[in-house]
C-alpha cells in the first residue's frame, strides 16, 4: 500500500503520548506516503486521536505542501 515510509510522524506522536501514558510505547502507529497522499494511522480512542492530531497538525501543513509540490524545504 505504501510507496515510502514517513516514520517521523508516528515517532512524534509516540514521544508526546509517552508524556501522558506509558502505554504509548505499545503503539503500532505508522505513517506512509502513497503517491501524493499521506496516510497516518491514529490510535483507537477518540481522546487519543484528538491528542495525536494536536501533536502533529502544526507541522503537517508544511509537510503536505512539500508532498504536493506547493512548498519547498
Amino acid at each position: 500500500m505504501a510507496e515510502r515510509n514517513a516514520p517521523g510522524i508516528a515517532e512524534a506522536i509516540r514521544v508526546k503520548s509517552l508524556q501522558i501514558t506509558d502505554k504509548a510505547m505499545l503503539s503500532r502507529g505508522a505513517s506512509v506516503i502513497r503517491g501524493r497522499t499521506l496516510i497516518v494511522n491514529l490510535p483507537g480512542s477518540p481522546k487519543a486521536v484528538k491528542e495525536s492530531l494536536g501533536f502533529i497538525l502544526g507541522a503537517l501543513d508544511h509537510g503536505l505542501g512539500i508532498l504536493r509540490g506547493t512548498a519547498t524545504d
